[in-house]
């Protein structure tokens, strides 16, 4: 007599056989014999056997819970026997072990879903090598299917859906409590189990959903966690370029527009429709759906209700400074990025405290020389960029870090007349380069503000910042500098032509006095609070971005509006300030190239015929 009763079929030898049908018949029997034995002894038997040296019968009764159809009592008691034996399942029964906890239990009845979690619980309490196995069965149920995007909307699952993803949550809760050694490794598995860059938007989102939802019931998770959410959307971001998204959003409405498909060449069951309120770039989508979700998972962290108490006020600031802290670890130091540093622009948004603790965390790794080049680099663009472009900074905010790094830059120019030969090369100097253009980038970004006040420019040393000894208007972005000069001109603050102009000369000289021109050295320029171009996500972005207008007495030549990236100036739209030097520049020096072949000796290059 068997341990476990399976589900058979009784099939008449009457009826005719389809080959499907003979072939399900065939394999029926087989299994039937195959299992034979394993039903006959059961797990507590099999494991008898295998402690005498005998595991023919665990291997047996292994393939047996992979392959079997087994009904709700069936396996209520093979999770009993397990919990009986379970002390001496030791790693020499990990094929037997992992076949019971992978068991797909969501849809099995309660009664099999609580025998599943207290063996679960025990088997990784008595023996820690199985936690990875354990975790890892729980977690997987956190991906959806790839065909199950019906059932994930932007991120949130249907109800049915999240009721079955509750007691997935439940069980790891109980388990994440039960076995302290499970924290250490939980990390690992949800970075091993999160889905890769190039699945369908509603995979990577709803497998984030659940993410978040660890959070919720599992705080002390939140640094590791976070930390690991941001590097994951960081592979995002740099695969769904600013450009990609822009072109990919033509070409979908060059289509629309050229009408080549009608409504009544094709029927509704091939119509594949994309959400109208994002982007049709696919992992743009992923991306921007990723954001919206973070946006709403952040905001519920760190907004502080006037009614709130005292302890939800700590863990809001406690939060923030994790976030913070992430920033400076993860995002601070990333090449490229596009759209998801906008996260702690979005935080900062909530609260004037955050902003200014934002702010004075980068200018603190500004005046550090202890801070590598490249990061005081990059805290100086986001400095910029920041008070370019956040509506709530108020204006006394931005004059106090004008007036800060207008001070730093001629301190580093009173320092370097002492040494007279010191290098004066843009990667000696690259911070000090930088300050600069952030200087000359506010004021013509916030000339309309600013210039109401213009006592306080004229208190600002910018003539002698700009016309130093070290020509920063040498090194930055030609748009940027143009924009500077015709506001200080305008406003009397300071005259920079006469630099641009040599400066345009010692290209020239650069480009046409060797055989083999060099492009300029220009200073790798990020600003990454740039236009925001996804769509789903930017409702918790536009209300709080300021869109470049140019002051009204600018010229011309500094009208466009800002919109950079780093290592490319290229116009992209409306808001874009940095004009396209970048191709100006790789054109004049792919003609100069040919140097040879159109000019000789001593004619002018503006005779050649």
């Amino acid at each position: 007599m068997s341990a476990y009763t399976s589900k058979t079929g009784v099939t008449s030898i009457l009826k005719s056989f389809s080959s499907a049908d003979r072939e399900r018949a065939k394999a029926a029997a087989i299994n039937k014999v195959r299992f034979a034995t394993p039903k006959e002894k059961g797990l507590l038997e099999s494991v008898r056997a295998a402690q005498g040296g005998n595991f023919h019968l665990v291997k047996e009764f292994s393939y047996y819970l992979l392959e079997a159809d087994l009904d709700d009592d069936e396996v209520l008691q093979i999770m009993k026997d397990g919990r009986k034996i379970v002390h001496s399942l030791t790693p020499d029964f990990a094929d037997v072990v992992e076949a019971l906890l992978s068991f797909n239990w969501r849809k099995r009845c309660p009664e099999v879903v609580e025998a599943y979690t207290e063996f679960s619980i025990d088997i990784m309490v008595a023996h820690n090598t199985y936690i990875p196995i354990g975790l890892s069965k729980c977690i997987v149920h956190w991906i959806p299917g790839d065909l199950q995007a019906a059932d994930w909307v932007n991120g949130c699952p249907a109800e049915g859906t999240r009721t079955e993803l509750k007691t997935v949550h439940d069980i790891l809760d109980r388990i994440l409590t039960a076995v302290p050694m499970a924290f250490d490794v939980v990390i690992d598995v949800i970075s091993a189990k999160f889905p890769y860059f190039k699945k369908p938007a509603h995979v990577t989102a709803g497998y984030l959903y659940n993410v978040l939802w660890l959070m919720e019931y599992k705080p002390m998770f939140e640094e590791l966690v976070l930390q690991l959410v941001l590097q994951k959307l960081l592979i995002l971001d740099v695969n769904a370029p600013r450009d990609e998204i822009v072109e990919t959003d033509e070409e979908e409405d060059k289509m629309d527009e050229g009408g080549v498909f009608t409504i009544d060449d094709i029927t509704s069951d091939t119509v594949v429709k994309q959400p109208e309120d994002s982007v049709v770039h696919p992992i743009g989508r992923t991306l921007d759906t990723c954001l919206s979700m973070l946006y709403t998972f952040v905001d519920s962290k760190t907004r502080i209700l006037p009614d709130c108490s005292e302890g939800k006020r700590w863990a809001a600031n406690r939060f923030f400074k994790t976030l913070l802290y992430i920033f400076d670890e993860v995002l601070l130091p990333s090449h490229n990025t596009h759209h998801v540093q906008f996260v702690i622009f979005h935080v900062c948004s909530i609260r004037s405290a955050y902003s200014e603790a934002f702010l004075s965390s980068l200018w603190l790794k500004v005046q550090n020389p202890n801070v590598s080049a490249i990061i005081r680099h990059a805290a100086v663009g986001y400095i910029a960029s920041y008070l370019a472009r956040a509506k709530f900074v108020p204006l006394s905010t931005i004059k106090l870090y004008l007036n800060e790094l207008s001070n730093w830059a001629n301190s580093y120019i009173g320092d370097s007349d002492q040494y007279s030969s010191q290098n004066g090369s843009l990667k000696a100097n690259m911070v000090f380069f930088s300050v600069c253009q952030s200087i000359f980038y506010l004021i013509a970004f916030r000339a309309k503000d600013l210039t109401k006040d213009l006592h306080f420019l004229q208190l600002l040393p910018l003539s002698r910042i700009a016309m130093s000894h070290l020509n920063p208007l040498r090194y930055c972005l030609p748009a940027v500098a143009t924009a500077f000069a015709g506001v200080t001109r305008t406003h009397q603050l300071a005259y920079c032509h006469t630099v641009l102009e040599r400066n345009a000369r010692r290209k020239l000289a650069t480009v046409y006095g060797h055989d083999k021109a060099m492009p300029e050295e220009t200073l790798e320029t990020f600003f990454p609070f740039d236009p925001y171009l996804l769509k789903l996500s930017n409702k918790y972005i536009e209300p709080n971005y300021l869109v470049y207008k140019a002051h009204e007495m600018e010229e011309s030549a500094a009208t466009e509006t800002f919109r950079r990236k780093r290592g490319d100036s290229e116009m992209v739209e409306e808001d874009d300030f940095i004009l396209a030097d970048k191709r100006q520049r790789m054109n004049e020096l792919s003609k100069s190239q040919e140097f040879d072949k159109h000019f000789h000796f001593g004619t002018s290059p503006g005779f050649n015929s």
